[in-house]
């Protein structure tokens, strides 16, 4: 009788460790269980956030359609004293070039969103150079900065798209706070978004022609500030020299 009930403790004991790697196997948000909970996988991430003691955190736009709301953003930043990290589509430069310029002029960081728009992961290595170095020339041709940033379209990643941008002397970026803008949410509604889900070294997501990103843009400075946040672009925002960047997209200086 006590072998039996010993066998069974054993089989049950097996059956959940066969459960717990089927688990592992599978995907979350396109990324490896065990990389999510237990960086167990050799998958390459992005930056999402900073480890950082101090309140300071970046705030970014993507630009790849529409260019009527830019200056009264870059306005808007002024008023409240505070940079932005840009980041553009290579077409979106060639058919908003004062625009692009503008940006450049205001103190404002610019790096690419590629050149088309394309989703990354589904381009060869050969095509994902092109997209970088194609958007990177028509951004230094036009605003006469050399972009050091990349963010994915759709933020879709993997390792060869941020092997390739690090061959071309780009960091990858993506964000921990998204604005969910371009879904038309109302300005409060972004503000509360954001304001619920910041903290210190996180990088914010907006696009420079959402529907109410107008209105929400000084509500959510406003507030970032009386909660004693500094805001500040991605470059200074992010480490450089050593670092790591754990499973979570968190970075952390050496």
């Amino acid at each position: 009788m006590k072998f039996i009930i010993i066998r069974k403790r054993v089989i049950k004991i097996v059956v959940a460790l066969i459960l717990i790697c089927v688990l592992l196997a599978l995907s979350i948000d396109g990324k490896d269980s065990a990389s999510v909970y237990f960086g167990m996988t050799t998958r390459r991430v992005p930056i999402y956030s900073v480890d950082t003691d101090e309140k300071k955190v970046a705030i970014t736009f993507d630009s790849a359609w529409g260019a009527d709301k830019t200056q009264s953003i870059l306005d808007t930043l002024e008023d409240y004293n505070c940079k932005a990290t840009f980041f553009l589509v290579g077409f979106w430069v060639e058919d908003y070039p004062e625009q692009a310029k503008a940006i450049a002029e205001s103190g404002c960081e610019i790096g690419t969103h590629s050149n088309t728009h394309a989703d990354f992961t589904t381009l060869s290595k050969s095509q994902m150079e092109q997209e970088l170095t194609t958007s990177m020339e028509i951004i230094q041709k036009t605003c006469g900065v050399t972009p050091t940033l990349f963010r994915s379209p759709y933020g879709a990643y993997n390792n060869t798209s941020i092997e390739v941008a690090e061959s071309l002397g780009l960091t990858t970026i993506q964000w921990d706070v998204d604005s969910l803008d371009w879904k038309g949410l109302s300005a409060m509604e972004i503000c509360t978004r954001i304001l619920d889900r910041v903290q210190n070294g996180s990088i914010i997501l907006n696009h420079n022609n959402a529907d109410h990103v107008l209105d929400a843009l000084p509500l959510v400075l406003d507030r970032l500030i009386k909660k004693g946040y500094t805001i500040t672009t991605v470059s200074d925002l992010i480490y450089d020299g050593e670092y790591t960047i754990d499973h979570m997209g968190i970075q952390h200086k050496k």
